[in-house]
């Protein structure tokens, strides 16, 4: 799916900034998702930049038939337009291949078919037991990213300085999965890359995914980007808003209520003069008040 010719910005107007919505397919567009689509799109918006559309469609036995149309429809009927073409993850397979080929050129990834009760095992961080094994082992296997013992930081935009140790924390991680599908990690990070993405604005619970991605940077020598981590919403038991949770999706035909709730919960205290405008006058009004410090610096928030 295309935009129309009516809502491309202006580029004279264009800064350096560079950012994404990368939603899953694997349902319709749900409110914890709006909020990082929304957070992203008015950040993007708010430093004069692009904002662009990727759908991660890696995962094909999740993905229901039409989600991903339905997603990109959802989001035009709340207002949210994005710049240039839909770039499909599914049409990116050679470009992962060819990165993944030149990992291991370098010898920086190897064959790993140990199960998840063995990891549970090693408490949960993989320990390299695959590293130096002297026979490959036979089909199915993940390919796994040989890791340093350095920390990885940032300063994230909202919750602050993160850092991890790597290799004690994380292990060395798949970016290949046994399915021989191409994991989430590495296809990030070519399709970062690819789209010249400068700030990612994205839910709380990937964020300890990032140091990672930004090793994966460095090992590749990527530009590295700007992060922003909001809030995840949660329901009574704790548990995050997910397609797989069954969270409902976004009623469109009450786009401007569904606008005005995620404003708030993103701490931008939008007036109640607004609540029953148009989405396009809140997302005006959105624009030109975003405040990304005022988004909660806590890892989750309940839905009420």
């Amino acid at each position: 799916m295309q935009k129309s010719a009516s809502s491309q910005i202006d580029t004279s107007t264009i800064s350096s900034y560079v950012g994404r919505f990368a939603p899953s397919p694997t349902g319709p567009l749900h409110f914890g998702s709006l909020l990082a689509a929304l957070a992203s799109f008015l950040d993007a918006r708010a430093n004069q930049g692009r904002w662009l559309m990727r759908v991660e469609d890696l995962d094909p036995p999740r993905e229901p038939a039409g989600s991903a149309e339905l997603i990109l429809q959802q989001l035009q009927d709340l207002g949210m337009d994005w710049d240039g073409e839909v770039l499909y993850q599914s049409s990116r397979l050679n470009a992962y291949e060819e990165v993944l080929n030149t990992l291991k050129d370098k010898r920086l990834c190897y064959p790993c078919d140990c199960t998840r009760p063995k990891i549970k095992e090693m408490g949960l961080v993989y320990n390299g037991s695959c590293r130096e094994r002297d026979t490959p082992p036979e089909k199915p296997f993940a390919l796994r990213l040989k890791t340093e013992a350095l920390e990885i930081g940032f300063n994230d935009a909202i919750q602050g300085n993160f850092a991890q140790q790597l290799e004690a924390e994380v292990g060395d991680f798949v970016i290949r999965r046994k399915d021989e599908l191409f994991a989430y990690q590495l296809a990030v990070v070519v399709d970062d890359e690819f789209q010249k993405i400068t700030h990612v604005v994205r839910g709380w619970d990937l964020l300890d995914s990032t140091p990672r991605q930004i090793y994966l940077q460095r090992v590749l020598n990527y530009r590295e980007m700007s992060y922003a981590h909001i809030p995840i919403i949660v329901d009574e038991q704790g548990q995050k808003l997910s397609k797989q949770a069954f969270a409902p999706s976004i009623e469109t035909d009450r786009a401007s209520d569904a606008i005005y709730k995620a404003l708030t919960f993103l701490g931008q205290a939008p007036p109640a003069e607004i609540e029953k405008e148009r989405p396009d006058t809140q997302l005006q009004w959105a624009i030109a008040s975003w405040d990304i410090q005022a988004v909660a610096k806590v890892g989750s928030l309940p839905l009420k």
